[in-house]
């Protein structure tokens, strides 16, 4: 099982997982996003110590359509979008993917 959490976007945005402890990140410049976020995310999929990958969600635009589509149905590692309409259900069943269970399930 993995056990690295990485993260994937703006250095404005990777700063404070970095503070948090994050080791495994991806800075990709505003400037640079359309050629380099691709990059970025594939070293992040092919990356075996990697069990959860962040990004914000406004990045998902600027990825092109066989990555994006990738880290929408990757389970491992499973990509957790921050930011914008990313609500909880999303990332309930985002969670419930990577981890088997439903921690939020009613008992009856």
């Amino acid at each position: 099982m993995s056990q690295e959490i990485a993260v994937v976007g703006s250095p404005e945005f990777t700063t404070g997982f970095r503070l948090a402890g994050v080791r495994v990140f991806e800075n990709v410049p505003e400037e640079e996003k359309s050629e380099e976020l691709d990059d970025a995310v594939e070293r992040v999929l092919e990356n075996e110590a990697v069990g959860i990958a962040i990004m914000h969600e406004d990045d998902l635009e600027h990825l092109s359509r066989k990555i994006r589509q990738r880290a929408e149905t990757s389970v491992e590692p499973t990509f957790v979008m921050l930011g914008g309409g990313a609500g909880s259900g999303g990332l309930r069943e985002k969670i419930k993917r990577a981890i088997g269970i439903d921690l939020m399930e009613e008992e009856s």
